[in-house]
């Protein structure tokens, strides 16, 4: 009788582990992309076309059987935090690893993930853009005024931060 039990327990924590792993498999992304604009861009399978090169950060436009994107590396957390806190005052999805980020619509974002791992982080718009051009987001508003439509991920940013 013992050994029955405990071969029935043991099924039952088999099955459950597979359980598990297989929902696990399909939600996990790989390992989360780091290293240079460049490097992070060969991952993805982009010919990276560079936009900004600046000591705070680098941005270039990716077109993949993925999507079309922009792939911005940063050199600090918190200059990435930041620019992300202002990037979302526009709404959008966004891939998000250590010190980079990718801009472009949700499917895109999905489709780049599993490819360099990240988390998604998708908002709306908190304020019309017109608001935007004056006061506090002034200088983030003049940077982006033309490029938001139904393709913003794709564009955002494509000015530099």
């Amino acid at each position: 009788m013992r050994t029955r039990r405990t071969t029935t327990v043991a099924l039952v924590l088999l099955a459950a582990a597979a359980a598990v792993t297989g929902c696990r498999s399909q939600a996990e992304a790989p390992e989360e992309a780091s290293g240079t604009l460049e490097q992070i861009a060969e991952r993805a399978g982009c010919a990276p076309d560079l936009q900004t090169d600046a000591a705070e950060l680098r941005q270039a436009k990716c077109a993949t059987d993925d999507g079309t994107y922009v792939l911005t590396t940063f050199a600090t957390d918190r200059g990435q935090r930041e620019w992300l806190n202002q990037a979302k005052d526009y709404g959008g999805s966004y891939l998000v690893g250590r010190k980079w980020a990718v801009s472009a619509d949700a499917g895109t974002v999905k489709q780049v993930r599993e490819r360099l791992g990240g988390q998604v982080e998708t908002t709306e718009p908190h304020a019309p853009h017109a608001s935007q051009s004056s006061g506090h987001g002034s200088e983030h508003g003049a940077e982006h005024g033309s490029d938001h439509g139904s393709d913003h991920g794709a564009g955002h940013g494509s000015e530099g931060h």
